[in-house]
C-alpha cells in the first residue's frame, strides 16, 4: 500500500475541530502577553497518499488566546475555502475566487488592520477569519487583487504597510508586487517581469527597496500532464537571480537583477540597506539557502541541508558576495518584527536534525543567532518532539531587540498532544517562562504569528 510520510507521525492530520478553555499552564505566563498565538498548516480532510504533496493539504488554523497570565482558550478550525466546505458539508463562505485556483489557505495566518487573514500562495485568494478563527469569506481587499496573494507579506514597522510578491501559473511572465495600507486597502500593484513562471515563495524588504528571489523552481507542464498535485519542479537551466526595486519604482524601468549561484530560498531572515567601507550602496540579505528543491524528491522539501547565508549586493559596482554564516541545518527564520527591513542583530529559527535534514522532524530545536558575536544558542526538547516556527514577542513596545519571549508549538509524543512553549528570547536554552498544555496535537505545518490585542 502506498503511503506518504507527510500523512504520518508528527505530520498526520487531526480529524476534529476542538475548543478548550482555561488551559493548564506550567510556570508563569507573562502578564505582557495579551493576544493570540496563531499557526496555520496543511490538515487534509481526504488525501491520496500516492500523490500527496505536503504543500497541498487543506488549511487548518490553530490558536491560543493569552491574557492576564492565563491561557483562555485553544481552538483549531479548517479554513473553509477550496474543497473544504463540500467535504465538511457546510455552506461556502463566498467571496471572490481566482479563475482556476481556489484553495483552503494553509501556509500562514496574520493579523492586520484589526482583522485576521489565512494566506496561501500560487493564485488563491486570502480568507478572512474571525478572532475565534471561524471563516468569514474570501477577500480581494476591496476588489483590486487580480489574482492571488502571498503567504509571506512583509510588514514595514514604520509605515504599517504590507508588501508582498505573488505568483500564479495563469500569469506566467510576471510577479505581482503588491502594497496594502495599514487599513488593508490595496495601494499599489506593480508587475515585475520574469522569464518563466517561477515559484517565488517569499520576498525581502528594506527601508528603500523591495527584493525578489527569481530562482530555479518553475511551473512544469510535464508535471501537470503526469497528474502531479504540485506542479513546481527544479529547473537547473533557469538560473538564479535577485531583483532589487526601489519601493516607489516601476517593475520594468527601475528593477535591477543580480545573479547568484543556483539554489532555492523559501525564507529570508531579514534584509537591510547599508553603506560599504568604500562608500558603495549595499543591500544585505540574510537567507536560508537550499542547494536545490523539488528535483529528485517531489512530495516535500528534502534536497539536502538548508543553511544560513548572507548575500551582499553592491548596488554601486553590481558585485554580489555570498557568505555562509553557519553550517547548522535550519528553517523558518524569524527576527523581531520591529526591525524588519532594518539592521538586525538577533534571529531565531528551527534547527533540523543532523541525521535527517527534513523540515520539522523529530529532535528539532529552537536556535537563537547573535549575528554580531556569532554566538548560537540551542534549545533541545527531547527525542521525538517536533518543533514549530519560533515567533519573537517583545516584552514592551520599546524593549531591546532580544528582550521578550519566543513562542513555539512543540508536539509531545508522550502526551500525544502539543504544548505552547514560552521561552526567554535572550536565553531560550534556559528554563521556560511557561508551558501551556493543549488538549490536541498540532500537526507539523508552516507559519504563524503573535497577534496582540488591539489597544
Amino acid at each position: 500500500m502506498t503511503s506518504s510520510r507527510y500523512l504520518e507521525g508528527a505530520y498526520a492530520p487531526v480529524t476534529e475541530e476542538v475548543t478548550a478553555t482555561d488551559l493548564p499552564v506550567e510556570g508563569t505566563l507573562p502578564e505582557a502577553l495579551d493576544g493570540r498565538y496563531l499557526r496555520n498548516g496543511p490538515n487534509p480532510i481526504a488525501a491520496d497518499p500516492s500523490n500527496y504533496h505536503w504543500f497541498t493539504g487543506d488549511g487548518m488554523v490553530h490558536g491560543v488566546r493569552l491574557r492576564d497570565g492565563r491561557a483562555e482558550w485553544y481552538r483549531n478550525r479548517w479554513v473553509r475555502a477550496g474543497n473544504v466546505p463540500r467535504l465538511l458539508g457546510v455552506p461556502d463562505p463566498g467571496g471572490p475566487v481566482t479563475e482556476g485556483m481556489d484553495l483552503s489557505p494553509n501556509t500562514n495566518v496574520i493579523g492586520h488592520a484589526g482583522r485576521t487573514f489565512a494566506l496561501v500562495e500560487a493564485g488563491a485568494k486570502p480568507v478572512e477569519l474571525t478572532d475565534e478563527l471561524e471563516t468569514v469569506a474570501r477577500t480581494d481587499f476591496g476588489g483590486g487583487l487580480p489574482h492571488g496573494f502571498s503567504a509571506h507579506p512583509k510588514a514595514d514597522p514604520v509605515t504599517g504597510e504590507l508588501h508582498t510578491a505573488s505568483y500564479f501559473w495563469g500569469n506566467p511572465n510576471s510577479i505581482e508586487y503588491t502594497v496594502l495600507g495599514p487599513d488593508a486597502a490595496l495601494r499599489r500593484i506593480e508587475q515585475v517581469p520574469v522569464p518563466g513562471n517561477p515559484m517565488m515563495h517569499d520576498m525581502s524588504l528594506t527601508a528603500t527597496y523591495a527584493v525578489f528571489y527569481d530562482l530555479p523552481v518553475t511551473f512544469n507542464l510535464d508535471a501537470v500532464a503526469a497528474g502531479a498535485s504540485f506542479p513546481y519542479v527544479w529547473d537547473e537551466s533557469y538560473g538564479a537571480r535577485v531583483g532589487v526595486l526601489p519601493r516607489g519604482g516601476h517593475g520594468t524601468e527601475d528593477l535591477r537583477w543580480f545573479e547568484v549561484g543556483n539554489c532555492y530560498v523559501f525564507h529570508p531572515l531579514n534584509a537591510y540597506d547599508a553603506v560599504g567601507r568604500d562608500g558603495h550602496e549595499l543591500v544585505v540579505l540574510d537567507v536560508v539557502r537550499h542547494p536545490r528543491m523539488f528535483d529528485t524528491v517531489r512530495d516535500g522539501p528534502d534536497e539536502g541541508p538548508s543553511t544560513l547565508w548572507r548575500w551582499t549586493l553592491d548596488l554601486t559596482s553590481g558585485a554580489v558576495t555570498e557568505t555562509q554564516l553557519d553550517d547548522r541545518a535550519l528553517e523558518f527564520p524569524r527576527v523581531d518584527e520591529r526591525v524588519v527591513g532594518r539592521p538586525h542583530r538577533f534571529g531565531w529559527a528551527v534547527g533540523l536534525s543532523a541525521t535527517n535534514e527534513r523540515l520539522g522532524f523529530d529532535d528539532s530545536r529552537v536556535l537563537r543567532y547573535d549575528l554580531q558575536t556569532g554566538e548560537v544558542l540551542e534549545r533541545q526538547f527531547g527525542h521525538g518532539h517536533a518543533v514549530g516556527e519560533a515567533v519573537f514577542v517583545p516584552s514592551s513596545p520599546d524593549a531591546p531587540e532580544d528582550d521578550g519571549w519566543v513562542l513555539t508549538l512543540v508536539a509531545d509524543p508522550d502526551r500525544g498532544a502539543s504544548d505552547l512553549w514560552v521561552l526567554h528570547a535572550g536565553d531560550p536554552a534556559g528554563d521556560p517562562a511557561a508551558v501551556v498544555h493543549l488538549p490536541a496535537r498540532v500537526p507539523l505545518g508552516f507559519h504563524g504569528n503573535w497577534v496582540p490585542t488591539a489597544s
